[in-house]
């Protein structure tokens, strides 16, 4: 049975591992290796289980362990093009990591992916497909939720998706303006109402499990995020733990992981 380890979670870090116990795919690098191999450890698995590493754009919090897991594994590295090209520049990969261009076949796995709006040169969502055709989605760092992104995502059976911040906290929070202007915005991140707003409608398509994830320190909290979004969902008629699971991913994992 597939699953998702949300192994680190926050502005602070951001690494996913999709799969079996036995092989998988990263979703971002955030982390140092270290602490990535001691997650992925408390859950379990070897850094041997992951067959490649999805990035979904160049920020710190998504690429921070990369250069050092490449280097020491020589774990393959995908993204899209003008990602590669930054984080070539960065010194983070070789010249050897793949565009992913329409999708990737991993093992077991079928991974593609699909544009999201972000402030950075460019940045995607994932979906990994299965091979008895089950799918989950991993998407993070919208400021809003796109055609492109529904499409991405509808008929996963498991979704780990943003739910950044609340509206009340970050308008009454200590952010500068321009900081509380950019994260509202279209390039910014996804608040837990229209999150919420968003399961509702992917529970129509099939999906029974939820995972919140990126959660801001500062501007939210698990709490705030899972009433706001169970709110928006109740809206649609559907009951939480009957017509749905809901979590919110660590900010490092102590062990845990969503089957579906």
């Amino acid at each position: 049975m597939p699953r998702i380890y949300p192994l680190f979670s926050s502005s602070s870090g951001n690494c996913t591992y999709v799969g079996s116990g036995s092989e998988g795919v990263l979703i971002d690098c955030g982390a140092s290796f270290t602490k990535i191999k001691n997650a992925l450890a408390l859950n379990g698995l070897d850094i041997g289980c992951v067959k490649a590493v999805f990035i979904t754009h160049d920020h710190n919090d998504h690429v921070k362990g990369l250069r050092v897991l490449s280097k020491k594994t020589g774990i393959p590295v995908y993204s899209q093009s003008g990602t590669l090209d930054v984080l070539y520049d960065m010194g983070l990969i070789s010249s050897s990591a793949e565009d992913i261009k329409d999708h990737a076949d991993i093992g077991g796995m079928r991974i593609s992916c699909f544009p999201t709006s972000h402030d950075t040169v460019q940045s995607c969502g994932y979906r990994i497909t299965f091979e008895d055709d089950v799918s989950c989605a991993v998407c993070t760092d919208l400021g809003f939720v796109s055609d492109e992104v529904r499409n991405g995502i509808k008929g996963c059976s498991a979704v780990l998706i943003e739910a950044n911040y609340d509206p009340v906290m970050l308008r009454n929070g200590g952010y500068p303006a321009y900081l509380k202007a950019r994260i509202r915005s279209d390039r910014g991140h996804l608040s837990n109402t229209d999150c919420g707003c968003f399961c509702a409608e992917l529970i129509d398509s099939g999906t029974t499990r939820f995972i919140l994830g990126h959660l801001s320190r500062e501007n939210n909290t698990p709490e705030t995020a899972e009433y706001a979004v169970e709110s928006e969902i109740a809206k649609m008629g559907y009951q939480r733990n009957r017509d749905y699971i809901l979590s919110c991913a660590p900010v490092e994992t102590s062990g845990g992981f969503v089957a579906f």
